[in-house]
């Protein structure tokens, strides 16, 4: 180090640090600071690239020791936000960011970075606001773009977000993951314009190991399931790989009752919720105890007081670190962890990469394989992951009877007969319906269905209002396939008692690819309404079939598209033919394993058994 001032050293350091070279910038700021201890930039600028090298408990003295020196520091403030938040110290982290900002409003950085935090609090609408500002302050900033178009998908304004997104694709052509996030924003928006281009793209950097997308968009656009096992990997050990700073958990000593954690932010009104809500009720509790760990919105709604007054423990932890849950569930002395989220809105996969427990198990809320270690099991079936699939999942899969999905028999349907009329429907003419989301409809399915109404001559497609830009857009893109747009008719939400007796007034559901009808998939059946689908082999793309099969309706599940659109086509045209398997459905209904959740509570409860033999 030829430099002999503190100062030169110093700005030589700030060189190394500015090419990526930390290592060597932190032996600058170590000599500048040999011979001037007061050096504020050294002292901030040391912490933030032993930051950067991992080395978090060293990063934090030294910041510390920048605000002995200056105690309105504003980047120091922000930097002790960074290290708590790596520390899974989302509030004390908060407090820093906004001493940060009180110093020094105009430091875009910190809005970015607090957004992050409160975003992970659940506070979205502020997470907003703060990228805002920052995107006001540094409009190229492309943090605050990507950032704000993540925190929009979450909220539910996909249009803002492809908006936010794409700017900051122009900005950075490489911002991982934005891709797949930016092409999912689309198709909730209906806007197909070169999707099968993007998709191929995208799918074709996944296969070259770029990080472009999380798996999410992926099980909705595509069913090929080797693209998403590389997808989550990716993403997996990139934004949540395993944390080991609890130390391996413990396998207690076999207790009276087994210890089964459920983790979720969906114990309300949720369809979650709506599916779960009996097996907590179910559960031989002579056997089990059944913890609730809630990290959602305390909303005491209905269904919310129903799974408190379930379980035997329901902890609100929403305000804890990911690291504080997984302590505190060592401290319960779980035995079994189930994480109901996944990667799915919402989820707190941290408690998982902390290890809640010795065995950790993804169930029902996310349908793809996680890529992570340390989800030791999947639940599924044998019509959901074949034996010759399994090599797709991570996890070991663990096969239940009949279908993996749970249901709740005391699931409730409004005592009303809704005329047609009411709905917004034709008086006379063939009802198809699908009250999927419209992320899940693609442009070839799409032609599948137009061409289903072209065969069938006063027809109408029943489709879910879920945005006024998907609606003009499906519309649009209906007319351009020479069907009259009249006759795609929208529904609009309503309470789930409601929705679930209004289905009555449809005919035939067609079911969605690759993406399947879920949650929705079982509330057509409960309330009697036949479901056409077809399977792919993604987890995603079997869901629907798992649950027609075990309502033993062989005959509604197609094996390609091209049989899927005869068969809709001939139900329409055989009203004999469709009202008989209507009756079948009705009557298998109360014997179907599909609605036993006692027969199901007991095959999951001797899985658990075998997950700890």
């Amino acid at each position: 180090m030829p430099a002999t001032s503190a100062n030169d050293i110093f700005q030589e350091g700030f060189a190394l640090h500015k090419q990526r070279r930390a290592a060597e910038a932190v032996a600058h700021y170590d000599e500048a600071l040999r011979l001037d201890p007061r050096h504020l930039d050294a002292t901030y600028l040391r912490g933030m690239a032993l930051f950067e090298l991992g080395h978090i408990e060293a990063a934090a003295d030294a910041l510390r020791a920048a605000l002995a020196l200056k105690p309105g520091y504003a980047p120091a403030h922000n930097g002790m936000g960074l290290v708590l938040y790596r520390f899974g110290q989302p509030v004390s982290a908060l407090e820093s960011y906004d001493a940060a900002v009180r110093n020094d409003p105009t430091f875009a950085a910190t809005y970015v970075n607090r957004a992050l935090v409160l975003r992970d609090l659940g506070r979205l609408e502020d997470s907003l606001a703060d990228l805002d500002k920052a995107v006001a302050l540094q409009p190229n900033n492309v943090n605050a773009h990507g950032n704000r178009g993540s925190v929009l998908t979450e909220l539910k304004q996909p249009a803002a977000a492809v908006a936010s997104l794409t700017r900051a694709l122009e900005l950075n052509p490489a911002f991982p993951f934005l891709p797949g996030i930016r092409l999912l924003n689309k198709m909730y928006i209906c806007d197909w314009r070169d999707f099968d281009r993007e998709l191929a793209d995208l799918l074709a950097k996944v296969a070259r190991g770029e990080p472009v997308t999380p798996t999410w968009p992926l099980i909705a656009l595509s069913d090929a399931a080797a693209p998403q096992r590389t997808a989550a990997e990716s993403w997996t050990a990139m934004k949540c790989p395993e944390n080991p700073v609890l130390g391996a958990p413990a396998r207690y000593p076999q207790h009276t009752r087994l210890k089964i954690g459920y983790y979720s932010a969906d114990f309300h009104r949720h369809a979650t919720a709506y599916l779960m809500a009996e097996l907590f009720e179910r559960h031989d509790r002579a056997k089990f105890e059944v913890i609730a760990f809630s990290f959602g919105p305390r909303t005491d709604d209905d269904m919310q007081q129903r799974i408190m007054a379930a379980c035997d423990q329901f902890i609100d932890v929403t305000a804890h670190s990911d690291r504080e849950i997984a302590a505190l569930s060592r401290e319960v002395k779980i035995d079994i962890a189930v994480d109901l989220k996944g990667f799915s809105v919402g989820n707190r996969v941290g408690i998982f990469a902390h290890r809640a427990a010795a065995v950790q198990v993804a169930y029902l809320g996310y349908p793809c394989t996680m890529g992570a270690s340390y989800i030791d099991y999947l639940i599924a079936d044998e019509v959901i992951i074949p034996e010759a699939s399994r090599r797709f999942y991570t996890e070991k899969v663990v096969t239940l009877p009949n279908s993996y999905q749970v249901n709740d028999r005391q699931r409730k349907v409004a005592d009303v007969e809704f005329p047609r009329a009411e709905l917004n429907l034709p008086g006379e003419g063939f009802i198809f319906c699908c009250f999927n989301s419209t992320y899940k409809i693609t442009p070839a399915l799409f032609d599948v269905w137009m061409r289903i109404l072209k065969a069938v001559d006063g027809s109408v497609l029943w489709l879910l209002d879920d945005n006024t830009t998907a609606v003009a857009n499906l519309r649009r893109e209906a007319q351009q396939r020479g069907v009259d747009a009249t006759r795609l008719i929208f529904a609009p939400r309503m309470a789930p008692e409601d929705h679930l007796a209004r289905q009555r007034a449809a005919d035939l559901f067609l079911d969605t690819l690759p993406c399947n009808a879920h949650t929705t998939a079982s509330d057509a059946l409960w309330v009697g309404l036949p479901v056409l689908t077809c399977p792919g082999e993604s987890f995603t793309s079997r869901v629907a079939a798992s649950l027609v099969m075990a309502m033993d309706l062989p005959e509604l599940v197609a094996p390609d598209l091209s049989a899927y659109e005869t068969l809709a086509v001939t139900l329409a045209k055989d009203p004999a033919r469709l009202e008989a398997l209507r009756q079948k459905l009705i009557r298998n209904r109360a014997t179907s394993p599909l609605f036993d959740t006692d027969l199901f509570a007991r095959n999951l409860e001797a899985a658990y058994f075998e997950m700890l033999a």
